[in-house]
């Protein structure tokens, strides 16, 4: 693929510049979008469709394993189909499997569609950060880049909100059915802007091997992470063959293509310092991220006496300052070191979670809501520089590769995370819960005050059990939270053993 713009992909301008962007932004928006949107909407589902709650998760798990197995296959199918085909096509099956999720009347259906949707999606993700480098200015670049980011960002914490509104307000097929005019439309309005733009397609081999220990591995893992909670993790014999068959799975994947003269996925980029300690701070610190977005809606919901909508709209306080920060943090990329403002956004995060560590179950509305806005503010300093100085490190025809792998690192990172903080925050409520219990009215003044007020036993015992299992969520709301800011500051310190890149981050070279 060429390494240098020609006549005819020179940049676009003025509004058609910003009607693609429009477009590959909206794109990449509405994949991250749908990781979280069904969230909330599982219960609703579980119940149209007549099935359990397990059987319900899986209605998140395929559209997870799907987009995981193909974010690092991007660069290799860019490469042998061309970015812009391949971007198009994928969007229009988006949608097209978006409609056939909403009109699913069995759990099979749904699953297949999800699995569907997924795999296009997971094309998405990095084709549409590609593509926005490619059309616009390298003057420009940085804020290409902070637009992408913006919606990768804000894009997971909208998801239960808009899943939750729409779950109340009408039914949960519109949480698919509301992808389906965006995608059919953005399809072939981006082939018809982006066609020029096609580079030169490579005809490799297609590495078999390769990409069967990569859905086996993937496959295996994500599934074990999404059951894992529910089947008492490696207590059961399922979780730990699954264990077993991701090792063995990863292990051979990586010695084939590593050794693979074609390998569908380019393993050798981790042999640049800056790449490798760059995902390694992202995984740290966007699983962090992921961790709190994951929790702070689910405690609202099952223990503050939130709806889904105002745990939502609640959380949804996150996008306000990263929105307004992301073209900051762009602006600056050209002329400040990227490990900077990465250490700078890894650690007014730290900071924040440390004040998010220390609520009190009489928490107000705003406590809660301060606390995220600020929060806000870090992200785009965090995740902006850090996807700059990530591919800046590599040479420039791996850019694509790099790209795909960092996307698949990072959605992983979210899913190891999702299944950490669910378990933690279960198993640190009933340490705290078998503590308190021991030490709550020792002397029996309160149980004696209740029942002399005519208070039956059992009502007086439901009601300490209450008020200890309120606290007890508390503590444990407050440990995760903690655990969250040390993540963010040991990401903080993991980006200094990032050297400088070794170019000048040129991102408009990205996917050519």
């Amino acid at each position: 693929m060429s390494a240098s713009p020609t006549p005819h992909d020179a940049p676009l301008q003025g509004g058609v510049l910003w009607l693609a962007a429009i477009v590959l932004a909206s794109a990449n928006f509405i994949a991250v979008l749908d990781m979280t949107i069904a969230n909330v909407s599982v219960p609703n589902i579980a119940g149209a469709l007549g099935i359990s709650a397990s059987q319900g998760a899986w209605i998140i798990t395929s559209y997870a394993v799907a987009e995981a197995i193909v974010v690092p296959l991007t660069g290799w199918l860019a490469g042998r189909f061309g970015a812009v085909r391949v971007f198009a096509a994928a969007m229009a099956m988006f949608g097209l499997f978006s409609g056939l999720c909403g009109l699913s009347t069995s759990l099979a259906m749904l699953v297949f569609a999800r699995v569907m949707q997924g795999l296009s999606g997971g094309a998405l993700l990095p084709l549409s950060q590609t593509l926005l480098l490619r059309i616009f200015p390298k003057e420009k670049a940085p804020a290409a880049m902070a637009l992408w980011a913006m919606t990768t960002l804000v894009a997971p914490v909208l998801g239960p909100i808009i899943g939750g509104s729409l779950c109340e307000t009408f039914s949960w097929p519109v949480i698919f059915f509301i992808n389906v005019p965006l995608a059919l439309f953005c399809a072939p309005v981006a082939w018809g802007l982006l066609k020029r733009y096609e580079a030169a397609r490579i005809r490799s081999p297609i590495d078999v091997v390769g990409l069967a220990l990569l859905v086996i591995f993937v496959g295996a893992l994500q599934i074990m992470l999404d059951i894992g909670k529910e089947h008492e993790w490696f207590a059961s014999a399922e979780i730990c063959a699954l264990a077993v068959v991701a090792a063995i799975g990863f292990a051979a994947f990586v010695i084939w293509e590593l050794t693979e003269r074609h390998p569908i996925v380019d393993l050798r980029v981790f042999r640049h310092r800056g790449f490798t300690a760059g995902v390694i701070c992202l995984g740290v610190g966007y699983g962090a991220m992921f961790a709190s977005n994951v929790l702070t809606p689910l405690w609202l919901q099952s223990h503050m006496g939130y709806t889904s909508t105002w745990a939502g709209l609640t959380t949804a306080w996150t996008g306000v300052l990263a929105v307004a920060g992301a073209p900051i943090a762009g602006a600056l990329l050209a002329r400040v070191d990227p490990r900077r403002l990465i250490f700078f956004g890894l650690s007014w995060l730290a900071v924040v979670m440390v004040f998010r560590s220390a609520v009190t179950n009489d928490v107000t509305y705003w406590q809660i809501s301060i606390p995220l806005i600020f929060m806000g503010l870090g992200l785009p300093f965090f995740f902006v520089p850090l996807t700059a100085l990530a591919l800046g490190s590599v040479e420039e025809h791996e850019t694509a590769s790099a790209s795909g792998l960092q996307n698949f690192l990072r959605t992983l990172s979210g899913a190891v995370a999702t299944s950490f903080v669910t378990t933690a925050w279960d198993d640190k409520t009933h340490y705290a819960h078998a503590e308190l219990a021991g030490l709550t009215d020792r002397s029996g003044a309160a149980m004696d005050a209740m029942l002399a007020h005519g208070v039956p036993m059992d009502t007086a015992l439901a009601r300490l059990d209450q008020m200890v299992t309120g606290q007890s969520v508390t503590i444990a709301t407050n440990q995760v939270m903690a655990l969250s800011a040390i993540a963010f500051a040991l990401s903080a310190l993991l980006i200094w053993l990032a050297p400088r890149p070794a170019r000048a981050i040129d991102p408009t070279q990205v996917g050519h």
